[in-house]
């Protein structure tokens, strides 16, 4: 068995059904889970009539294996929307990548730019992953079974949690080998500035490590100016062969599709190249009835437009309504809110389930204790995915729970 295995810690929501194991939600009110980011939108009807046609096209679209590299349609789907979106000129056969969704991806990149072995053999030296603090736990497992250590950079709600990059050590930085932001982050939704994008860049060139940006929230934010993507910061900074810079993103939020599992990466040519060697050993490859629907996905942004309306709404309608009892406010991007609370957040949750059947997670979870401070605590994480009235009706409960413990 790998020993490395138990390293990885249980993922949140198993910590959340284990919180929850001992409690009874007042019978009296219908469930309603704010607990997990899973897009609720209806799948749009022309992307499953992709789907469908590319699976009744004879010969069927299950015939033959699809290769690793994907569909040159597909690339050229994905670099077109890099075009649209970002204003990019990406070659299409050379740095893009079609993935199965962005999480595997995230993962396996870390597999593929990790070298364990590099900074000797004393005791103790692995190399460093370093990423956001709360954060996606996948960076973390990714950086434990790559045969690296994690460092957690903590996001400072005084800054709307931007993380602190200074206040990582120039020793860690020095044997950093990878680096994940995630930007819109999750869960607090912040969008990272041109200047962020600049001082990492400049510690990339120093250090040499690889920048590994999850962009998958990207389409769904509040603000009137699109949030700035990693490969659209390289450029703009001069960075146009996006050197040490890999950028992953998804149809799952952008076009609600979670089921369909598929994004792309995109970024430094040479890093594809390799990446895509990783990928062809590990069996990667999309399915071409896959690639199809996503092909049509990319090729339209009036869903996305509409999607991106129906969860603006929810936020001007449910965000007051909780300001009201909670520490929140609506965030830069993504589908969460992040909201402070008093007191435990784990009890929060387990009290707001037993006396109103609402869940909601625990902002620790999502983090990890550094120095003895977990930044998610004191926080929990809604995701606002259910239709309006639901989310509307959860909102109220929260006020009376909030209220009736004053």
């Amino acid at each position: 068995m790998n020993p490395l295995l138990g390293l990885l810690q249980a993922y949140p929501f198993e910590r959340l059904r284990t919180l929850f194991a001992d409690v009874t939600p007042h019978p009296d009110y219908r469930p309603i889970s704010l607990g997990i980011g899973e897009p609720r939108h209806a799948t749009p009807p022309f992307i499953a009539q992709a789907f469908t046609d590319a699976l009744n096209r004879q010969p069927s679209g299950l015939a033959s294996y699809p290769s690793t590299a994907g569909d040159p349609a597909l690339r050229r789907a994905c670099a077109d929307w890099l075009q649209r979106r970002y204003g990019l000129q990406v070659d299409a056969s050379s740095q893009v990548l079609p993935v199965n969704g962005s999480r595997e991806a995230l993962f396996a990149l870390a597999q593929t730019v990790v070298d364990p072995g590099a900074c000797g053999s004393v005791a103790g030296e692995k190399p460093w992953v370093v990423c956001p603090n709360p954060f996606y736990q996948i960076y973390e497992g990714a950086a434990l079974l790559a045969g690296a250590r994690p460092w957690f950079v903590a996001a400072d709600p005084t800054r709307n949690f931007a993380q602190d990059w200074d206040a990582v050590p120039e020793a860690v930085w020095a044997r950093t080998q990878l680096l994940y932001v995630c930007s819109p982050g999750n869960p607090a939704g912040a969008v990272m500035p041109l200047s962020e994008w600049k001082k990492l860049f400049t510690l990339s060139d120093r250090h040499g490590f690889v920048i590994a940006s999850d962009e998958c929230y990207s389409e769904i934010y509040f603000r009137d100016e699109p949030p700035l993507g990693g490969l659209q910061a390289a450029s703009l900074l001069g960075r146009h062969d996006f050197r040490r810079l890999m950028a992953f993103t998804s149809l799952s939020k952008r076009s609600s599709v979670p089921g369909l599992r598929s994004g792309f990466v995109a970024g430094d040519a040479a890093l594809i190249q390799a990446f895509l060697l990783y990928r062809t050993y590990h069996g990667s490859a999309m399915s071409p009835v896959v690639q199809a629907a996503s092909i049509a996905a990319w090729g339209d942004e009036a869903h996305v437009v509409e999607n991106r309306a129906l969860y603006r709404a929810r936020f001007e309608r449910i965000t007051p309504i909780l300001s009201e009892v909670l520490d929140v406010a609506l965030p830069d991007a993504a589908f969460y809110l992040w909201a402070g609370v008093s007191g435990s957040d784990t009890a929060f949750a387990r009290d707001l389930l037993a006396l109103y059947n609402v869940t909601v997670l625990p902002g620790s979870f999502l983090a990890r204790d550094v120095n003895g401070v977990n930044p998610g605590t004191g926080r929990i994480r809604m995701a606002l995915v259910a239709e309006t009235a639901e989310c509307e009706e959860a909102a109220h409960r929260i006020v009376q729970f909030v209220r009736d413990a004053r």
